[in-house]
């Protein structure tokens, strides 16, 4: 059949006709002979041009393996961090299109893994699941700025938005929680909440500085903030003889059980620094240091400096001291790493052991002592370090196969009854009679 209207593209001749054959429709030139339609299996005279792979309907694109990298990635520290179901899948839908975004198709496979920890910190942000930035960055072993600028560029990819939280708005919503207005409570104990929140601020800004809040429940650590700054406010000795008790009774709040242990630990840290100040010196204690709270927050920054130089001047005249020779350049650095300077690492706390000096070591595999607790050597360290938990030591595994043989001597220890006895010599008897017969 001629099919009108139609040119051959080999050499331009209008004289096409349908041919079927093998029952297959097409269309061919019939002075060239060249197939000019057969659907999309071929197009040349020599019987068609081979199909690619990608094109058939019997494949399915197998997804890149840095994109299955990555999304076990995400699954990794949701479980690290013990997150919901419902925070990982949202995860991995995350990573999953931004993924395929063109702009983190050519980038490195470092960016690759912090995209995965950005999916699921605005899953968590979204979610209200108390996270921070910088325990991503932690987890990833990554830069702070790099993940941040992975996560705003994240986030304007996705179209998507996350609530941001700032500590200032926390503690001023968790001040207005305390009922200690001038039209709640008496003349002397009200305190503006403004002033209140400013000087809870400056001490929760503290106790991050000095590693309280590592690890830590947040509002027993803003209890204690609140109570040491309505103290300090007005440090006269109606507040001061004001236990956290009565103050939470005052207040109409709920105590926290632990919010008295964050006290101390933040007095121990007011003393540290109000020690640095000319006109307190070594007279400050836990006792008086509420007084000087408003100076040591003024100037803490200042004070904080000046308490870790002196102590590290104390920790190299005490190495130096201990040591025969005075040592010098590189011998002192090795001797503060030695004493439990700041460089000490980490790796060096294991079980602590009493010894006959009532000196706190480490004990290692073989029941030797080792480095001190470095957290009780520095001057401020996490409260998993300082109070470091006893770890039971393990024993080493004996080499047993079960297939070692008993002497006589070992079987008379499991022998117990005087029948047992007799069964017992009895077989030897047998035995001994059957061997020789052979």
């Amino acid at each position: 059949m001629f099919r009108a209207g139609s040119r051959c593209p080999g050499c331009g001749s209008s004289n096409i006709v349908d041919d079927d054959l093998y029952s297959q429709a097409q269309l061919v030139c019939t002075d060239c002979g060249f197939v000019v339609s057969e659907g999309a299996l071929a197009d040349d005279p020599y019987g068609g041009s081979d199909v690619s792979y990608s094109r058939t309907a019997a494949v399915t694109k197998r997804p890149c393996m840095n994109l299955l990298k990555g999304l076990e990635r995400v699954k990794e520290i949701s479980r690290i961090l013990r997150l919901r179901g419902e925070i990982e899948d949202l995860a991995l839908t995350y990573f999953k299109q931004a993924f395929e975004h063109e702009s983190f198709i050519r980038v490195s496979l470092q960016k690759k893994e912090v995209l995965a920890g950005c999916c699921v910190f605005v899953c968590c942000r979204q979610l209200n699941w108390p996270i921070t930035m910088g325990t991503v960055s932690c987890l990833l072993n990554a830069d702070q700025t790099l993940v941040g600028g992975v996560y705003q560029e994240m986030l304007k990819i996705l179209n998507i938005e996350a609530p941001t939280f700032n500590i200032t708005d926390v503690i001023e919503s968790h001040c207005q929680d305390y009922k200690i207005s001038s039209s709640d409570v008496p003349e002397e104990f009200a305190e503006d909440s403004k002033a209140l929140t400013k000087r809870s601020l400056a001490l929760v800004e503290l106790a991050g500085d000095s590693w309280i809040v590592t690890g830590r429940k947040p509002l027993p650590i803003m209890m204690a903030t609140v109570y040491l700054g309505w103290q300090s406010l007005k440090p006269n000795k109606l507040r001061l003889s004001f236990s956290l008790d009565k103050f939470c009774q005052l207040a109409k709040v709920q105590k926290h059980k632990s919010a008295m242990t964050r006290i101390s630990e933040l007095k121990e840290a007011l003393c540290k620094l109000g020690k640095e100040i000319p006109w307190v010196g070594e007279t400050v204690k836990p006792g008086n240091v509420v007084q000087h709270v408003g100076d040591i927050l003024e100037h803490r920054y200042v004070l904080l400096r000046k308490a870790l130089r002196t102590y590290e001047d104390a920790m190299q005249a005490e190495c130096q001291s201990s040591s025969s020779h005075p040592p010098t350049g590189e011998m002192v650095s090795s001797q503060i790493s030695e004493c439990g300077g700041q460089t000490t690492p980490a790796s060096s706390v294991e079980q602590p052991h009493s010894s006959n000096d009532g000196e706190k070591h480490a004990v290692d595999g073989d029941g030797q002592k080792s480095k001190p607790n470095w957290g009780k050597s520095v001057l401020f360290a996490p409260p998993c370090v300082i109070h470091a938990k006893k770890r039971r030591v393990e024993q080493p595994m004996l080499d047993v196969t079960g297939d070692e043989e008993i002497s006589d001597s070992e079987i008379d220890l499991y022998i117990r009854t005087p029948q047992e006895v007799r069964e017992f010599t009895q077989m030897q008897k047998i035995l001994a009679s059957s061997n020789s017969g052979k």
